[in-house]
């Protein structure tokens, strides 16, 4: 009597899938935003008119901004469950986390948009 070979099937998770994804698109857009913030500061001292009064709040904003960023990749990093918090779980948490980065970005190009403001209204001093 021949035996069956029996092929396990395999088993995929859309909703880890769409998790990947999702943190797959933040990791994008936070790089994006970083590498502008690092951009902005460099105009900024290279300019000079980062020892002026504006420019030295525009810095302030910049690098508030740059706190912000850090929190952003902190909490990303939290789904990769290597570091001392487990990552997150339940939806709740998940989505609790989501609605954080949402608002971390948004006041990190809150405060970014401010100070190309300020960057344009800045002439450097000679």
């Amino acid at each position: 009597m021949a035996r069956r070979r029996v092929q396990k099937a395999q088993i995929f998770s859309l909703a880890e899938a769409r998790l990947a994804r999702r943190l797959s698109t933040y990791r994008e857009r936070l790089d994006r935003v970083i590498r502008s913030n690092k951009r902005a500061i460099g105009r900024l001292y290279t300019s000079g008119s980062m020892f002026t009064k504006a420019g030295a709040r525009a810095g302030r904003d910049l690098l508030t901004a740059h706190e912000h960023l850090l929190r952003v990749v902190t909490l990303l990093d939290r789904f990769d469950d290597t570091g001392d918090v487990p990552a997150p779980r339940s939806a709740r948490a998940v989505e609790a986390i989501f609605t954080e980065l949402d608002t971390l970005l948004e006041r990190t190009g809150q405060l970014t948009a401010h100070t190309s403001e300020l960057m344009g209204d800045l002439k450097p001093e000679r």
